[in-house]
């Protein structure tokens, strides 16, 4: 069986774990430190990012697009309500990119590695803590589909704040994900959120996709057993 060398950099050794990989990056490594990624200083600079990175690069790009459905003359009490939808879409591409994209099962070399860097690296170091938000270069190319996609059922003055919007739950997303790795929640809902993300890591890790909240995996019914057996013995 092949082995990965955790002293080495691992993006192009996971790759050949094969049939292996599944198993081995469900399989948790703790520490705040995570590994080196790649031999070259340049590229490895590209993949640590402070939470702190997310609120001041994809902010102000929100409100650029929201000033600009101003502009084009939508009345500001209706920017809220298109900001709210933004919201809501966003936490629903949260669960599909989550669930069908970041868990895809691989076995091939490059299949492996490609998920390595996108999401297998996070379950294999989950406090890995520059490592845990997306690099803005990599979420920018999730940011320009997702625009597109929103002109299509959107009208050109109301896709921007829609977008907006996407792109301000992007950034809850991202800062309530961190959060619920490093931070000491003490009221109940955010209790009850870090449980559930916890769970997804520690124990299942096909249920229990939402990370701002559990709405879609309600709906779609991914909902971790015992978060089920909880709500029908209350």
């Amino acid at each position: 069986m092949v082995k990965v060398d955790l002293k080495k950099p691992l993006v192009f050794q996971v790759g050949h774990l094969g049939d292996g990989y599944e198993e081995w990056v469900h399989d948790p490594i703790l520490g705040k430190e995570g590994p080196r990624f790649f031999h070259s200083n340049f590229l490895e600079f590209f993949t640590r990012t402070p939470w702190y990175a997310i609120p001041i690069v994809w902010i102000p790009v929100a409100l650029f697009f929201i000033h600009n459905s101003l502009t084009m003359g939508v009345p500001p009490s209706n920017i809220s309500q298109l900001i709210l939808i933004g919201l809501l879409a966003w936490t629903l591409a949260e669960y599909l990119l989550h669930r069908f994209l970041f868990h895809v099962k691989t076995t091939s070399y490059w299949g492996n590695t490609f998920h390595y860097l996108l999401h297998g690296c996070h379950h294999k170091h989950p406090m890995d803590h520059l490592r845990l938000v997306f690099p803005p270069a990599a979420a920018a190319m999730f940011a320009v589909p997702l625009w597109n996609i929103v002109k299509i059922f959107s009208t050109p003055t109301t896709a921007p704040a829609i977008f907006g919007g996407l792109l301000l739950g992007y950034v809850m997303y991202d800062c309530t994900h961190y959060y619920l790795h490093h931070g000491q929640p003490k009221s109940d809902a955010p209790k009850m959120l870090k449980k559930y993300h916890l769970n997804h890591h520690y124990r299942i890790s096909n249920y229990g996709f939402g990370i701002t909240s559990p709405l879609w995996d309600v709906v779609f019914g991914t909902l971790p057993p015992s978060v089920k057996g909880d709500s029908k013995s209350s």
